[in-house]
């Protein structure tokens, strides 16, 4: 008998809606002791069970559920299949030409916090929640039985493990330690990632349709590629026929490794500048200089962790838009991008549409992005739709 979570009356009705969280202030008490991470039995106040998830202490989210049928059994067969489930679901993804992607995408794989990327010969895994970490062993032990993967390298090291009440942790559970950097294919692009120590699992999967975009719209421009991180954007505008790109980054191992992808596909850097600093300095300063461009991306890092930070972020989405717009040519495209799962893809419109009226241009919306179908989402979790990004035309 699992120990139940009794909610407050009247506080079902996400529930009944299929969300999959349950929030603290739905909860009237906790009947029996729960670990963190232990199953509980999520009960309406007339003691009806409505689902079963996962018990978080500490964080504003109190539960996460496993499953809506008060008769599953959560044990390595459940974890098992809903694991195989998941990993079956992205075998049109991954192809010689294409050999990384995600396998495992938390809520709208039925795991809630769990994050699974492949990469070559390797697996990287992010646990998020308390409830994957309960289960950790079993997990890193059923990952390379269901992908014929050995090697399980674990990146549990996101700041939102502070509101589950989890210490970070980056280390070797299966397998080989992964080596410094792995050589992936995206494409007929090839890219160097560092999976124990770059952004996200080492690479920004999510992105990966979005690039091939950006390739296809290059062809002649000259581009500015802000927040570039390890350049991927910018191996992509040169390969799609871009006259020149301007990459803007902060850190120097980064760029370094930039300048490594760029001339690994084919461009041994005549094509291709960077700028070590602060994008938002820097768009000023090119702006002062009268500098201009015919694309920019905009692919900034998360602003906003939650609802509650969306005001502080629409400030800084707002701020690079507008010099965005003010650095664009005529005719010029902007493709920019919001990851902030605070931020939802109508507030990001309104703000790129703000952005676009303080810098007195008109601009047309020609596609809205988002991630690839190997992170899928949800439909009864519209939280998991956190990358949205738009191609905008400055008349």
């Amino acid at each position: 008998m699992h120990p139940s979570l009794i909610l407050k009356p009247g506080r079902e009705k996400s529930l009944l809606r299929c969300h999959p969280w349950v929030f603290s202030g739905a909860i009237d008490r906790l009947d029996g002791d729960a670990a963190p991470g232990e199953t509980v039995a999520i009960r309406n106040a007339d003691g009806d069970i409505l689902a079963l998830g996962a018990y978080s202490p500490t964080s504003n989210i109190r539960a996460r559920i496993w499953d809506w049928n008060p008769e599953t059994i959560i044990d390595p067969e459940f974890f098992r299949a809903r694991l195989t489930r998941a990993v079956r679901a992205r075998a049109g993804w991954l192809t010689p030409e294409s050999d990384s992607a995600r396998l495992v995408n938390a809520e709208s794989d039925g795991l809630p916090g769990l994050i699974v990327d492949q990469y070559p010969n390797q697996l990287v895994i992010q646990i998020l929640s308390t409830g994957p970490e309960f289960w950790r062993e079993t997990i890193a032990d059923l990952l390379p039985e269901i992908t014929s993967i050995p090697n399980v390298y674990e990146r549990s090291d996101a700041d939102v493990r502070d509101l589950e009440g989890l210490p970070p942790r980056s280390i070797r559970l299966r397998g080989d330690a992964p080596p410094k950097e792995i050589a992936i294919t995206e494409g007929r692009l090839k890219f160097l990632v560092d999976v124990q120590v770059g952004h996200k699992t080492g690479f920004y999967l999510d992105q990966r349709h979005n690039r091939q975009r950006a390739r296809a719209l290059a062809g002649g421009r000259e581009v500015l590629n802000c927040f570039a991180y390890t350049g991927a954007f910018s191996a992509a505008v040169l390969a799609g026929g871009a006259a020149s790109v301007l990459g803007i980054e902060s850190s120097g191992d980064a760029i370094a490794l930039g300048t490594r992808n760029i001339a690994l596909n084919g461009d041994p850097g005549e094509g291709s500048q960077w700028i070590e600093g602060d994008v938002f300095r820097e768009l000023r300063t090119l702006r002062d200089r009268n500098r201009s461009f015919d694309m920019i991306i905009l692919d900034p890092p998360k602003f906003a962790q939650n609802r509650n930070q969306a005001e502080q972020a629409a400030r800084g989405y707002k701020d690079i838009n507008l010099l965005a717009f003010k650095l664009l040519r005529p005719g010029g495209l902007l493709m920019t991008f919001s990851c902030s799962g605070g931020v939802s893809a109508e507030l990001f419109q309104k703000i790129v549409a703000g952005a676009a009226v303080d810098a007195g241009v008109d601009a047309q919306i020609l596609e809205r992005l988002s991630s690839g179908a190997d992170h899928p989402v949800a439909l009864n979790f519209p939280e998991g739709e956190y990358l949205k990004g738009l191609v905008v035309k400055k008349s």
